[in-house]
């Protein structure tokens, strides 16, 4: 946030304090809302004083972040003057000697309301304990029901962070890029403000993975050109037709984002140059009358598949059913003269600025209590019927949040017609638990458009559902595989507590008492090694295995637990297997106790790998290799465990333990051989596998350790693991490969 350091501004800086105040200014006089500029001007020297001679780590002075915080509300999301002033005041009461009382004698008990919200979720959603950065974002949450403005606001105070975080050191950026992607992107998708989900996303992958974001931002900028072409011989025949059809309208090239083409390059393993629908064209209409907009959206639908042939599975209505976060728009994909399909898609201004703006922009067309409003009423609902039974670990936590977050949804339907959203991929116990959880607890099956089915069933859009119940049927453990939805998860687990709840008390009884005859403290430690011996996945898990007598807890525990404690007593200890180099090692149970200096984490952490062992440990998740992005997590042992980048685990890690995140570098003397798998695909014909094996083995010398290809109606696919010493290895492995006659595609797994 800030540095400790105090200096006065120059005239220089006073000047372009001046000019960035303007700035916010002159933009909320030309919007829409009523003319409160005294009051903000009050608040701009408020805040302005109490963070006089306060600097940025960027060496600017501090108090260009709060306007910027305030110009990004007021212009980017469309907020008002009470949020202006709340943003201009949101680090004052946590960063000066001033309070929240103080706050609402100079401005009133509204804004004094949201600076305190702000302040309560101060630094980001997390602390610097797990357990403080779950509570921490169920605090977030928690506010949005009373007043959504304190989470807008949040938006905008993270985006102008992001924005900026070149200032910053590398670890912290790896923890605010991957709690932003995490919890922040997925958070400002629900909301509906896509600009700021796709910018906060960008900025999230420059970050992580800076030269792939230089490669796609370049190639993106050759391509304009070729681009352009295309588009202007796509569009100039809509053009023409809509414009002889009256209609007032815009159109223009939406071009994919930078992290949206990297990901589909990743899930489809395949270059910049067959990403084919890098644009979509867009279509913004002029219309004073809000009951006319669908049926022009539905004229200028027909007037393009007048002109171009219609992809018919890619047609989406989202103004008849708008998405949960008030998302309207009609999508078509057409074919171009290219022959590749392009999408269009249809709106008018006012469903644009709700797109760009989400939930703020209703308030500028004062729509009451409508469909877009209710819907997020019904999702506030469901995340605080989450909060009610929040999960005991904080990564299972946020897991469970981060589904609801950013699930494709489905529309289905009750018997009576009422229409019910729920994830892609939901199933009959999702919608059961969506009615109750009392109908949840007790369904046996259902019925989807008048046909028996079992609770596994999934759902699809349009589905007519009925739950059938049974007084003698009770929540299983195993139903959570059958759940797609946050919602059913947490009531889910939430009843099966509550039926496991006296076999968890007896477990906990036992537990107790056998830590008291034994003499054994309950630390983190403890639980941690009890918990891995008995694989139980958690606190709970490990009194119902004891309350159920399936596990029997004796001697030989209370040993390991012992040694355990003993091993954890010296702060710097550090347990690892080494070779014994000298003869004054200690030996303890066959494994040594050596010392070392704890993890700078400030500094970048070298990875050593060699014959005589290695100063970290490689992540069974993702398999990274020497030549990979890879990033270190310090655990309580202060051992080293790397993963790579973009791994799903390590950016819940960043997300949830940032603190313990360090930029590693591989040591250019890393030796060894690492196991690799790489997928190849292409034309099959006689001696094609020898051609494979021949180059890999032999003109390659790259050790094979599996080879498993299969071959269907003239296509083979082929899943290959070899040992290699780094990634460049694999790279050249690839090359070499694709140049076969026939293969079409060789890609590392």
């Amino acid at each position: 946030m800030t540095t400790a350091q105090k200096s006065f501004t120059t005239p220089e800086e006073d000047l372009i304090i001046q000019d960035a105040f303007r700035d916010l200014l002159d933009g909320y006089i030309a919007s829409n809302h009523r003319k409160k500029v005294e009051i903000i001007e009050r608040a701009f020297n408020f805040a302005r004083e109490a963070h006089s001679g306060i600097r940025r780590r960027s060496g600017e002075p501090y108090i260009l972040h709060p306007i910027a915080v305030a110009r990004i509300a007021s212009q980017e999301i469309g907020l008002g003057s009470t949020s202006i002033c709340a943003a201009l005041l949101h680090d004052v009461v946590e960063d000066t000697e001033y309070t929240v009382e103080d706050i609402e004698q100079h401005f009133g008990p509204k804004i004094a309301q949201l600076v305190d919200g702000l302040t309560k979720i101060s630094g980001g959603i997390f602390g610097d304990k797990a357990s403080l950065q779950a509570e921490n974002f169920r605090k977030l949450l928690l506010t949005m029901s009373e007043d959504i403005r304190v989470v807008l606001i949040k938006m905008a105070d993270r985006l102008h962070n992001m924005r900026t975080l070149g200032s910053m050191a590398p670890n912290k950026q790896y923890k605010i890029a991957g709690e932003t992607l995490y919890i922040y992107a997925p958070l400002a998708h629900r909301l509906g403000l896509f600009s700021i989900k796709t910018e906060l996303e960008d900025l999230s992958f420059k970050y992580e993975h800076p030269e792939a974001y230089a490669m796609i931002e370049r190639k993106i900028l050759e391509s304009e050109a070729k681009r352009s072409s295309v588009y202007n011989d796509f569009s100039a025949p809509i053009t023409r037709e809509l414009e002889r059809m009256g209609i007032k309208f815009e159109a223009k090239a939406r071009i994919k984002s930078v992290y949206s083409i990297w990901n589909k390059m990743e899930k489809k393993k395949v270059p910049f140059e067959e990403v084919y629908d890098l644009y979509a064209m867009r279509i913004i209409f002029d219309c004073d009358d809000h009951s006319h907009e669908k049926a022009i959206c539905w004229q200028i639908y027909s007037a393009i598949t007048d002109l171009y042939r219609l992809h018919p599975d890619r047609t989406r209505d989202w103004i008849s059913v708008p998405k949960a976060n008030g998302y309207q728009a009609l999508h078509l994909t057409v074919m171009g003269p290219d022959g590749n399909w392009i999408e269009v898609q249809i709106r008018s201004r006012r469903m644009d600025e709700i797109d760009e703006k989400g939930f703020a922009a209703h308030w500028k067309y004062k729509i009451g209590d409508h469909d877009e409003e209710s819907e997020l009423n019904a999702w506030l609902r469901t995340i605080k019927d989450i909060l009610d039974n929040p999960e005991p670990n904080a990564l299972d936590f946020l897991d469970t949040l981060k589904l609801n977050l950013f699930s494709s949804e489905i529309v289905v339907f009750t018997p009576k017609g009422e229409l019910i959203t729920l994830p892609k991929d939901a199933t009959v116990l999702d919608f059961a638990f969506w009615l109750h959880s009392q109908i949840g607890c007790h369904c046996i099956a259902g019925k989807v458009n008048h046909k028996l089915v079992p609770l596994s069933q999934k759902l699809n859009s349009g589905d007519q559902v009925e739950v059938l119940t049974s007084q003698s049927q009770t929540p299983k453990p195993e139903w959570i595989n059958f759940l797609a939805s946050a919602k059913g998860k947490t009531r889910l687990r939430a009843a099966l507590r509550k039926i496991q709840q006296p076999a968890i008390n007896r477990g906990r009884e036992i537990f107790d008492k056998f830590l008291e005859e034994n003499n054994i403290p309950l630390t983190n430690d403890v639980l941690t090694k009890t918990l891995g011996i008995f694989h139980a996945a958690n606190r709970d898990e490990l009194y119902l295995m004891l309350g159920n007598d399936e596990i029997i807890i004796d001697k030989s525990l209370a040993k390991a637990l012992r040694r355990q404690n003993d091993r954890q007593r010296g702060v710097l200890a550090k347990i690892f297997r080494v070779n014994r180099s000298s003869a004054d090692d200690a030996e303890t149970d066959d494994e040594e106790v050596t010392k070392r200096p704890p993890v700078n984490m400030k500094q970048t952490y070298l990875l050593r790998y060699d014959s005589n062992g290695s100063n970290f440990k490689f992540s069974g998740c993702c398999c990274p290799i020497p030549g990979d992005p890879v990033l270190g997590f310090v655990d309580d042992n202060n051992e080293v465990t790397i993963h790579t980048v973009d791994c799903p685990r390590a950016l819940a890690l960043k997300a949830s333990y940032g603190q313990n995140i360090v930029t590693t570098e591989w040591a250019p003397e890393v030796e060894g051989s690492f196991l690799a798998k790489v997928h190849i695909e292409g034309i099959d014909r006689l001696g094609i596998l020898q051609e494979l094996t021949h180059m890999i083995s032999t003109h390659l010398n790259i050790n094979i350790r599996r080879l498993d290809i299969e071959a269907r109606d003239e296509v083979f696919n082929c899943e290959l693991s070899v040992l290699v010493s780094d990634a460049d290895v694999v790279n050249t492995l690839c090359d070499n490969v694709r140049s076969i006659n026939g293969v079409t595609k060789a890609s590392r797994i």
